[in-house]
């Protein structure tokens, strides 16, 4: 185990100052991208809507779900503006820092290969200098090969954390869209419930 970790320190002082702000980029990466996980999975929305809704009704369901809270409200709405009302201010609230959370987690993804390639030029630039000022001994030699593993193991972390990162973003966005989707249709349950309750309220007063 000794062994891995030494091994794991070498690479990384060889990856040189680039890897400081590669690590940086990938710790805000997966920090934010955890954050909106444990976030979704705390609003109910892998449930089918239709089973939520009749939960809801028969009184098992969680009353500290937002969507739950949002229904108290809503149903009490008085016609289909308010309550599209009440549904757009609950989107603007619930799903603005979502989609804020994912724009940043977009930006560290793009970013890591980038700061990859930064570490490549920068080891590139180095071998050059070795290059171009040493007299062609062991202390060359070394410098040239400290150049080229900076320039390849930067490039290598910037892509590997790209990519993790992109699978996680990509599965992120999946899950807004599930609770996007699981929205509209708890708006269109809510919507059909009040047409109803309008077209009784019709029939009595006829």
């Amino acid at each position: 185990m000794m062994e891995l970790w030494d091994k794991a320190v070498e690479i990384w002082i060889s990856g040189g100052w680039a890897m400081i702000a590669i690590a940086v980029n990938a710790f805000f990466l997966f920090a934010v991208g955890l954050h909106v996980k444990m976030k979704l999975a705390n609003k109910g929305y892998r449930e089918d809507a239709g089973r939520f809704w009749r939960r809801y009704h028969d009184g098992n369901h969680r009353r500290h779900v937002p969507v739950a809270g949002l229904l108290e409200y809503v149903l009490g709405a008085e016609n289909t503006e308010d309550m599209r009302h009440h549904f757009d201010e609950f989107r603007s609230t619930e799903m603005h820092p979502f989609q804020r959370d994912l724009q940043v987690i977009g930006v560290c993804v793009a970013a890591s290969p980038l700061l990859g390639l930064l570490g490549t030029v920068t080891g590139m630039l180095t071998t050059f200098f070795a290059l171009s000022t040493g007299a062609g001994g062991d202390k060359t030699m070394d410098m040239v090969a400290g150049g080229i593993s900076e320039a390849l193991i930067t490039t290598e972390t910037g892509l590997i954390i790209a990519l993790a990162g992109l699978l996680f973003q990509y599965h992120l966005n999946r899950e807004h869209e599930r609770y996007d989707a699981f929205l509209a249709h708890i708006e269109t349950m809510c919507t059909q419930v009040l047409h109803r309750k309008q077209t009784q309220q019709a029939a009595v007063t006829v």
